[in-house]
C-alpha cells in the first residue's frame, strides 16, 4: 500500500508572548522552518487578541511569501458576545481557510471548508463523519487518542487530512477562570497578563513535589512534552497526513528539521530524541497516550 509523505504542521502559540517575540518567531518560521502549513491566531483567551492584532498582517504574508499555507485559528472557549463577534468576523473573511477551535466557530462557518483544531473532542470516527458532512476538510486529532483508536477514524474517512498532535505540551483542559491569576493572587477580571511572565507555563507540582501540570492562562496543559518522533512510521501506515508541532519555549526550527529528517529516513529515532533534548533540554518527553499508557510515560519503540 502507498502512503502519502507526512507533512508538518506548526500550531499556533499556545502562550502569551509579547509582540516582538511572537512577531520574530513567526518570520523565523517563515524563512527557516521546515513545516508546510502553519496555524496563526488566539486560541486560549480573548484578552490576549491586541498583543498580536498590530503585526498579525504582516506574519501572514511573511509566512505566505515564504510558501506556507497559512490557516486562522479560533478561540477554543467563547463565553461572551464580543468574543462571538469575533468568531463571526473569522467565519466570514475568505482570504485564508479557518481553524476551529469550539463547535460555535464550526457552526458559523455554515459549510464552508475549514479545519478542525485538536481542541475539540473528536475521539471516535462517528464525530469525525459529522463534522466532515458540515464542511472539515481537516480534523487535528487530540494527543489523548492511542494508536489504535487513530487509526480506525484515519481509516472510516480517507478523503478526510487528519493531523495528530506531535510535538509539545499536551493541552488538557480550558476554563472559564483563570487558575494562572489566581495563582499570583488576583482574579480574570484584573490578571494584570501575569500569563506572559511564564511564557512556557508555569509548572504545577504535587504535593510530594512531582512534576504534574502547567498553567497557561485559563489552559491547563501537561508537564511533560509530548513527542511522537519514534512513531512517525507507525502513524503514516495509520493513515494521518501530517503531524502537528506545538510551539514551546525552544528551537522550534531545530524541532522541525528533525522532524522532517525522520520523515524523510535521513536521521533514524535514536538520533532524533538526542536532538530533541538538546533542541528543548529543559523538557521531559512523552508519548504514553500513543501507546494506551499514561500520557506522563515514554515509551521507546
Amino acid at each position: 500500500m502507498q502512503h502519502r509523505r507526512l507533512g508538518l504542521t506548526l500550531g499556533p502559540v499556545l502562550y502569551l508572548w509579547d509582540e516582538a517575540r511572537w512577531r520574530d518567531f513567526y518570520f523565523r518560521v517563515a524563512d527557516e522552518a521546515e513545516v508546510d502549513t502553519v496555524v496563526v491566531g488566539e486560541t486560549i483567551c480573548s484578552k490576549r487578541e491586541h498583543f498580536h492584532a498590530n503585526v498579525t498582517t504582516a506574519v501572514v504574508d511573511r509566512l505566505a511569501a515564504a510558501g506556507k499555507t497559512v490557516r486562522l485559528a479560533s478561540l477554543a472557549l467563547v463565553t461572551l458576545e464580543r468574543e462571538r463577534k469575533s468568531v463571526r468576523r473569522l467565519a466570514e473573511q475568505d482570504a485564508l481557510e479557518l481553524e476551529v477551535g469550539e463547535l460555535s466557530a464550526h457552526a458559523a462557518l455554515r459549510g464552508k471548508p475549514h479545519s478542525v483544531g485538536p481542541l475539540v473532542n473528536v475521539y471516535n470516527a462517528a464525530t469525525a463523519q459529522v463534522l466532515g458532512a458540515r464542511g472539515a476538510v481537516a480534523i487535528c486529532l487530540p494527543a489523548e487518542l492511542p494508536m489504535h483508536s487513530i487509526a480506525q477514524i484515519c481509516q472510516s474517512m480517507p478523503a478526510m487530512r487528519f493531523e495528530v498532535f506531535g510535538f509539545g505540551r499536551v493541552p488538557l483542559a480550558i476554563s472559564a477562570r483563570c487558575a494562572h491569576a489566581r495563582f499570583k493572587g488576583l482574579t480574570r477580571d484584573n490578571c494584570q497578563f501575569v500569563c506572559g511572565d511564564d511564557p512556557d507555563g508555569l509548572p504545577v507540582d504535587t504535593l510530594d513535589g512531582q512534576p504534574f501540570l502547567a498553567l497557561n492562562g485559563v489552559q491547563t496543559v501537561s508537564s511533560t512534552c509530548h513527542a511522537v518522533i519514534g512513531d512517525l512510521g507507525s502513524l503514516r501506515n495509520a493513515g494521518v497526513d501530517a503531524i502537528r508541532l506545538s510551539p514551546q519555549v525552544c528551537d522550534m526550527v531545530a524541532v522541525s528539521r528533525i522532524f522532517r529528517a525522520v520523515i524523510d529516513g535521513s536521521l533514524d529515532a535514536g538520533d532524533a530524541w538526542s536532538r530533541l533534548g538538546e533542541a528543548y533540554p529543559e523538557a521531559q518527553f512523552a508519548n504514553g497516550f500513543l501507546h494506551s499508557r499514561p500520557g506522563h510515560h515514554l515509551v521507546l519503540q
